[in-house]
């Protein structure tokens, strides 16, 4: 015989264990009268007048439930954001007899589903793109006579099979970047990463007849983190800067010690960027001008790893545009300047 402390003790540890459950749990009585909801239940059937479409659902499936059915349904919410809650609910048949309806916010799964089927149809298009290219232009000088022809048509091919070798080295990067796994630690010194930076794409820069300089960085600026990630976001910056100019431009690089952290600024006088891209431009493979993209050989990653390298050391990245007349790009990372205010 159980003695009634007993029960009543595991009447409050059972309360306590559904009360931490992130599902929304309610039960019902054989007449489909709610006996017990845990916290959970209680904020989202109780919290908006709107929600009366998801009290409705689980009566509805709780009736069916007491039928012996084990139902399912899927309730979109619009206020006062989109939601997107599963329901289902299931019969009790050992006494005394009811029914347990159990509710799930799926929306953040259901977006994650939704950017990986973007990420790999994006993907697919752009390896596909460059491959394609060459399996043509390989066929195109098989059966070529002229040299000068075949002269062009072999730049033409190296251009591509370069185009997508970067996509790949993006991608790479982005994985790793993305998994955040490097343990690297080093003490960076940003003058010399700017430097760095702006000397890998000067070959790039003087082909497009736009001028990069390091206008002002401030001396003896660190901060700390994995260097390669590092250039990488700062080299990106820069790179796009510079496809984003026009011939006779300039990009202006600078760097200073503010009271947010380390703030590097890359700014440029091109094209900018229209108001309603803003919020996805650090989208992968996101381009705001495809087709100079492609003749600039963009693979639309390059702010995406850009965004992360910042969020894996503490720090962020903003944006400030004006279509026709230029963007500023400026990535915060925390300071490690020894001089630095602890």
């Amino acid at each position: 015989m159980t003695d009634n402390g007993d029960v009543t003790q595991g009447s409050v540890l059972l309360t306590a264990a559904l009360d931490g459950v992130p599902e929304a749990v309610v039960i019902c009585d054989s007449a489909g009268a709610v006996v017990f909801e845990n916290a959970s239940a209680h904020k989202v059937l109780s919290s908006r007048p709107s929600d009366a479409l998801l009290v409705q659902a689980v009566d509805e499936l709780v009736a069916e439930a007491l039928g012996g059915a084990e139902p399912y349904r899927r309730v979109e919410l619009l206020s006062p954001s989109r939601r997107t809650l599963a329901v289902r609910a299931f019969p009790v048949t050992s006494p005394p007899e009811g029914a347990v309806a159990v509710i799930e916010d799926i929306s953040d799964r259901l977006r994650l589903e939704a950017v990986r089927r973007d990420f790999v149809a994006n993907v697919s298009h752009e390896l596909k793109t460059p491959t394609g290219a060459i399996a043509l232009l390989a066929e195109t000088i098989e059966g070529e006579t002229d040299p000068d022809v075949v002269s062009r048509l072999v730049e033409r091919l190296g251009a591509e099979a370069d185009r997508l070798s970067r996509t790949i080295d993006d991608l790479l990067d982005l994985s790793r970047i993305e998994a955040n796994e490097s343990s690297a630690d080093d003490e960076v010194d940003i003058a010399a990463l700017i430097d760095e930076a702006v000397a890998r794409l000067l070959e790039s820069a003087e082909s497009l007849k736009v001028v990069v300089s390091p206008a002002a960085v401030d001396v003896g600026l660190r901060v700390r983190g994995n260097r390669r990630d590092l250039l990488s976001a700062v080299s990106n910056l820069v790179d796009n800067a510079i496809k984003y100019s026009e011939a006779g431009g300039a990009v202006r690089v600078e760097a200073h010690r503010t009271h947010r952290g380390v703030e590097i600024s890359v700014a440029d006088h091109g094209i900018g960027i229209p108001s309603r891209d803003l919020s996805r431009i650090f989208e992968r493979f996101y381009r705001v001008d495809r087709a100079r993209s492609r003749s600039t050989g963009g693979t639309g990653l390059g702010l995406s790893i850009v965004r992360h390298v910042a969020t894996n050391h503490g720090g962020r990245v903003k944006v400030r545009s004006v279509e026709g007349e230029g963007s500023t790009f400026t990535l915060i990372l925390p300071d490690a300047t020894p001089s630095s205010p602890i």
